[in-house]
């Protein structure tokens, strides 16, 4: 049995990680202290936090839970078919790939925004 965890977060919940959001901060210890959790911060995400936060986007980055995702050529292919790009990356992120067989779940503290994806909800 498969217990590696994948976790996406958006660009909600790396706002709600720097305000101290206990769910959001669980996330990111697993990753820092379990071998088998792993956090990603797609960048277009990281930007649009930072945007809503000035200063997110140094303490996710600061995190050393946190994988930063960059935008590669299918990722930008996949946001350039999106009105968002943070919601784009952060939903191709969330895709099936050899790395994560089953995809990735996707934090956020507003659920209702993500249709096709599995979602952690950090909702206070």
């Amino acid at each position: 049995m498969n217990d590696t965890v994948h976790v996406i977060l958006d660009d909600t919940a790396m706002v709600a990680a720097g305000r101290g959001n206990f769910k959001a901060s669980v996330l990111i210890h697993h990753a820092h202290t379990d071998p088998d959790w792993f956090v990603y911060g797609p960048t277009c995400a990281l930007v649009e936090a930072d945007r809503t936060r000035p200063g997110t986007a140094e303490h996710i980055a600061s995190l050393p839970g946190v994988v930063l995702m960059s935008l590669d050529l299918p990722a930008a292919l996949a946001v350039a078919q999106h009105d968002t790009w943070a919601g784009a990356h952060a939903h191709h992120a969330a895709q099936p790939t050899p790395d994560r067989p089953s995809g990735a779940f996707v934090a956020t503290t507003e659920p209702d925004r993500w249709k096709g994806v599995r979602v952690i909800d950090l909702t206070p």
